[in-house]
């Protein structure tokens, strides 16, 4: 009877332990990116279908957008996007992997708290560093994450052609949006 309660208690010590760790998510998150320059069409696109995970315990983070959920209001724009600047048949996602520093669950107030998340952005089959600042807060939905960054195009090997150069910015103004549940 005794090695029963035992086995029982150790059981549900393991169980405890194991639901710990303490992972937020979300399948509708947002990121919108700008490049538009004046004078010119607008160049922007939003994906409201961003997959992404946060661990509370050790402030990892991990996001993943398909390119073919970006949206424009110019349905050529979007199919030039998808065919020929991001290849999505050949290179379908985006991801990020990485960590907030000095994040801990303790810091998780209605206030948004600033982070440097630090991580690898991989698009059009490209990996390179990111470094930027994230505002998090608790909510009474979730945890609220949300960040922006400049991007340039180049250095994940993406070719504007030279006809079209001149209409896009050089640089690209990426901002997400993510709320994050239990």
């Amino acid at each position: 009877m005794k090695l029963k309660l035992t086995l029982l208690f150790l059981l549900i010590l393991y169980v405890c332990a194991v639901s710990a760790q303490t992972k937020y998510s979300t399948k509708s998150g947002t990121i919108t990116f700008e490049a538009s320059v004046p004078s010119f069409e607008e160049v922007k696109a939003t994906n409201e279908q961003v997959s992404a995970v946060l661990n509370l315990d050790n402030g990892t983070f991990a996001a993943l957008a398909l390119i073919n959920g970006f949206r424009f209001k110019v349905a050529l724009m979007e199919e030039h996007f998808n065919e020929n600047y991001m290849e999505s048949a050949t290179f379908p996602k985006a991801t990020f992997k990485g960590t907030l520093d000095g994040f801990s669950p303790s810091s998780l107030t209605g206030n948004a708290s600033s982070f440097i998340l630090k991580g690898e952005l991989t698009i059009h089959g490209n990996t390179q560093p990111l470094e930027c600042l994230a505002q998090v807060s608790k909510t009474t939905d979730g945890v609220r994450m949300e960040t922006s960054f400049v991007l340039n195009p180049k250095e994940f090997d993406i070719e504007i052609p030279q006809i079209v150069s001149s209409k896009i910015a050089k640089e690209v103004l990426v901002s997400v949006s993510l709320l994050l549940k239990s």
